[in-house]
């Protein structure tokens, strides 16, 4: 791996906040993301705008005040979400959108009640829609650890030709082994040539292990949170 500096985005103030407990308010909020951003951390993910008038106003908040850290905002492959985000985004000095839609397949048939080639199309015109808004775009493929590994492939494929500009590998219910992980983030690096980042959860204790496998495997960032 020739890494010369790991990229830190930091979501405590939206994936964090699924932590029991962990519930903030928009106070609370902004006061994290000035420490984060004192600490110098590259991406602060704000919230999810879309999710309620007051993590809207959180997110908007945010993107107005902090500088120096760019500022992510979450939204589904859904136009309204995608708007949502980059009116809540609009002040930031370094705006991203970060989009997720589900693949696996237990998410397309129970969640989303999707095919595959639905999937693909809505992942790319989420793409191109949010760059009408937004030149930072992060493309997540939801339950990616779970997902087939030839269409997940395929789906990082045709989100880096419809345009985003980095992707992101959740293993959202904690599911991967550190090995796995490698594997699929060499996949991504080599379907993509674009900067990938690890979202690693800690269901079975392995989210540290994981996420340093991903970057081993030349990951270029690491999903985080102080919680």
């Amino acid at each position: 791996m020739s890494l010369e500096r790991l990229v830190i985005f930091d979501t405590t103030l939206r994936d964090g906040e699924q932590c029991p407990g962990a519930s903030l308010n928009r106070k609370e909020k902004l006061e994290i993301a000035r420490k984060l951003a004192t600490l110098n951390v590259d991406v602060i993910e704000a919230g999810f705008p879309v999710a309620s008038p007051g993590d809207f106003d959180s997110v908007k908040e945010i993107a107005r005040e902090i500088r120096g850290s760019s500022i992510a905002g979450l939204a589904r492959a859904l136009e309204k979400d995608i708007e949502t985000a980059a009116r809540a985004l609009e002040k930031a000095e370094s705006p991203r959108i970060h989009i997720f839609l589900s693949t696996s397949k237990t998410h397309r048939e129970h969640k989303l009640q999707k095919s595959k080639s639905e999937i693909i199309k809505m992942a790319t015109d989420a793409v191109q829609f949010g760059k009408k808004f937004c030149d930072d775009i992060e493309f997540s493929p939801e339950d990616a650890s779970r997902t087939d590994r030839e269409f997940l492939k395929k789906v990082f494929g045709e989100v880096a030709k419809a345009g985003a500009d980095r992707v992101n590998i959740p293993d959202t219910v904690g599911y991967s082994t550190p090995e796995y992980m490698a594997e699929i983030t060499r996949d991504a690096v080599d379907v993509t040539k674009l900067p990938v980042s690890v979202h690693c959860h800690n269901d079975f204790g392995l989210a540290v292990a994981n996420s340093l496998a991903g970057i081993h495997a030349g990951a270029a960032c690491a999903h985080v949170t102080i919680n």
